[in-house]
């Protein structure tokens, strides 16, 4: 069955960098790293998402996300309400059978967490990392994704518990450990200096306006 491991940027994503860097360059530097982290996977397939609700907005992510991809990655610019779930359908209608979504500001997801996510599937239709502060870190799931996941997405903040309460049984839904989204300025202290990865972002934030070496 088909593995797609995608990565979902929105006009959110960097939005709210640290004091001194540019939102765009921060944007482009954590898509860029959770991009390696779903790339790296074996045996999956890549793609990175683009979803704004400015269609011109979307066009220029989308542009952007292609030049922090490598040759031949797709990249899909999403139209409609909710982009999990329009991502979810791209991917169905593309051959996915299996898919894991991540968001584009979790640039230091550890890939064990995406294994588990897909490993999950094996018993569950659908598995999520909850992310800390509300919301998903990522969601995963058969294709055609489970009707009662429909209206949740990664920025839902009760995301978890809507699909707990929206489960058919217990069996369906499956939680891995959570991590943490840089959403805030502060939320870059979370990252850890020995862990490996996220090279851009620590590129970025040790430059002269970002964090010290």
């Amino acid at each position: 069955m088909q593995r797609t491991a995608a990565v979902l940027m929105t006009g959110e994503t960097g939005a709210a960098p640290p004091p001194g860097i540019d939102p765009d360059a921060f944007a482009d530097a954590l898509t860029e790293d959770a991009y390696e982290v779903a790339a790296g996977l074996e045996r999956c397939g890549a793609a990175v998402a683009v979803w704004a609700p400015d269609p011109g907005r979307a066009a220029l992510l989308e542009a952007r996300a292609a030049g922090v991809t490598w040759p031949g990655t797709p990249v899909l610019r999403l139209g409609g309400p909710s982009a999990l779930e329009t991502l979810l359908a791209e991917l169905h209608r593309r051959g996915t059978g299996l898919a894991a979504v991540l968001a584009a500001d979790a640039p230091d997801f550890p890939p064990l967490l995406m294994a588990k996510l897909f490993r999950a599937l094996g018993r569950a239709d659908a598995a999520v990392s909850p992310a800390d502060g509300g919301g998903l870190t990522a969601f995963a799931a058969r294709l055609p994704a489970p009707a009662w996941t429909s209206g949740v997405g990664l920025d839902t903040p009760d995301a978890v518990a809507a699909l707990t309460a929206a489960r058919p049984s217990r069996s369906a839904l499956a939680l891995v450990p959570g991590w943490h989204r840089l959403r805030t300025p502060a939320d870059t202290a979370r990252l850890d200096p020995g862990l490996e990865g996220w090279e851009s972002t620590r590129a970025l934030l040790e430059g002269p306006a970002g964090l010290p070496r």
